[in-house]
């Protein structure tokens, strides 16, 4: 059979997760739920403890990296400024891979986009 990818992009991995319990259904090959970032990195560094006062600067709370941690610490974000939009952040962040039949893309397509997905 011919293999078809589909990348969609959720607001939060509890969204994605329902979504890739309902294509389970549809034996899909593979599904894999990421959460991925603007700048890179895993987060806080180990061993910064912001409430103890153990912290070098404001870039080393936002990033494993010296280069993605200025990028982050110099976002509109980082200050707490920034409303993000009517009721919070509007970023997807989560990205939903699934690899599926071709016989079967356009169910999976419906099925991601009913449930608030962005392909």
């Amino acid at each position: 059979m011919l293999e078809r990818y589909i990348l969609a992009y959720f607001r939060s991995p509890e969204e994605a997760e329902a979504v890739s319990r309902k294509l389970q259904a549809l034996r899909v090959h593979e599904i894999s739920i990421d959460r991925f970032s603007r700048f890179g990195g895993n987060g806080l560094q180990s061993g910064v403890n912001p409430v103890t006062g153990n912290l070098a600067s404001m870039d080393s709370m936002t990033a494993v990296s010296a280069h993605s941690g200025i990028l982050s610490a110099a976002h509109t974000s980082s200050s707490g400024m920034s409303h993000g939009g009517d009721g919070g952040p509007t970023g997807r962040n989560i990205l939903l891979t699934v690899i599926v039949d071709s016989s079967v893309y356009d169910q999976a397509l419906s099925i991601i986009e009913a449930a608030g997905g962005m392909v």
